[in-house]
């Protein structure tokens, strides 16, 4: 029998963790097809609907912070999300149906790993880290370096992932998501790319971040190439090495939804015109 548990207030529910595992319910949108595909139940199961805490959108010290269980509706109906992380606006309102927009949180679609997964890309591009508690205190880490391989994370039993703190999108730079898949709407992404720019005064690229999905393990993140666009005008050709230098990054797989040769041609492709599209 599962023991079902609702705590009140986040204190309760990192004790509970503290007691022992329990799956941590949130959206659901992955758990209930999963229970209701006959896989075992789990013996304990951890409740955060009534956590009110966890579904705040606020400003820090010019940073975002995103409660882990804001729905992907919130993030899209946020003024603050639009301003600080618009890529993150994009990605949100290509995930499933409305239904599921309305459903599905922010910390589900982090926490649950998939590659496809439509909100890591802008985020690692953002260079975003994850806010982590348990009975024994709290810790971030960026959320590129929550990923430790398929379906993997850092996450301890006893943690929950309480927060994502993003770094406001500075005056001037640009932000853009970009999902391939087999058809406009409620489509698992073949490719995902998200983009961060920011232009120095001179108009040369100042920092760029960039990250892919479905095109690995986990999300990648283009550090290499990141570094090579710094001091580069973002032009015709600076767009032609990075589609190249993008190309040659990734070892995608070929699977039921693409094959490898399209994902690497599409990553070449996207990523030329983030950097033509300013």
């Amino acid at each position: 029998m599962t023991t079902f548990l609702a705590p009140a207030a986040l204190e309760e529910a990192l004790s509970a963790l503290a007691q022992g595992p329990a799956e941590v319910l949130a959206g659901g949108t992955d758990l209930w097809p999963k229970w209701s595909s006959g896989q075992p139940k789990p013996a304990r199961v951890l409740s955060l609907h009534r956590l009110a805490a966890l579904r705040r959108i606020e400003l820090e010290g010019g940073a975002l912070r995103i409660g882990a269980a804001c729905t992907h509706s919130e993030l899209a109906r946020s003024p603050e999300v639009r301003r600080a992380c618009p890529a993150l606006v994009e990605a949100a309102l290509t995930v499933g149906a409305i239904q599921i927009q309305n459903q599905g949180t922010i910390g589900g679609n982090l926490v649950n790993a998939s590659p496809a997964a439509d909100l890591p890309p802008p985020l690692v591009a953002a260079a975003a880290e994850v806010e982590l508690r348990s009975a024994r205190g709290v810790r971030r880490l960026p959320l590129a370096a929550f990923y430790l391989g398929y379906r993997k994370t850092a996450l301890a039993p006893d943690e929950l992932l309480t927060a994502i703190h993003v770094p406001a999108l500075p005056a001037g730079a640009r932000e853009r998501f970009r999902k391939v898949g087999t058809r406009r709407a409620q489509s698992i992404a073949k490719v995902a790319v998200a983009g961060r720019l920011e232009l120095a005064p001179d108009g040369t690229i100042a920092r760029a971040g960039l990250a892919l999905g479905s095109v690995g393990p986990t999300v990648v993140r283009l550090e290499a190439l990141e570094r090579e666009l710094r001091g580069r005008a973002p032009d015709a050709e600076t767009a032609r090495d990075a589609e190249a230098r993008a190309r040659a990054a990734v070892q995608p797989i070929d699977d039921l939804r693409s094959s490898a040769d399209y994902r690497r041609h599409v990553v070449g492709r996207l990523v030329r015109s983030f950097l033509l599209d300013l």
